[in-house]
């Protein structure tokens, strides 16, 4: 069952990873690279160097979950994405496959409150 939403945190690894590491291999990599506890509940976020597979490693009560994904046409596109902390938001645009090319947050405007005396 897929367990993650917004109230995690999620982490982008800050470089390409093997595929080929399971649990045991990326747990190293979020100690000795990104200097945080795999065992924190957090999400860690792994990619591989051609950016066609993904990797989440996840802390659930009672052990790891690795979710992973691999795209048989296209990359996972991190051009927009700043190393370090994801958002919610980031992370599924990232898996989905939609790239934010610009983003313009236009002023909302309110009508005037009537006062009632």
């Amino acid at each position: 069952m897929f367990s993650l939403g917004s109230s995690h945190r999620f982490y982008l690894y800050d470089g390409h990873c093997d595929m080929r590491k399971s649990f045991d291999g990326l747990c190293g990599l979020v100690i000795s690279v990104m200097n945080r506890q795999p065992t924190s509940g957090e999400v860690f976020v792994f990619l591989n160097r051609s950016r066609t597979h993904i990797k989440l490693l996840h802390w659930e009560h009672g052990g790891f979950v690795l979710y992973y994904k691999r795209l048989e046409q296209g990359t996972f596109g991190t051009s927009s994405l700043k190393k370090g902390e994801l958002s919610w938001s980031d992370l599924v645009l990232l898996i989905e496959g939609v790239q934010v090319v610009k983003c313009i947050q236009k002023k909302r405007y309110s009508l005037p409150q009537k006062q009632l005396f």
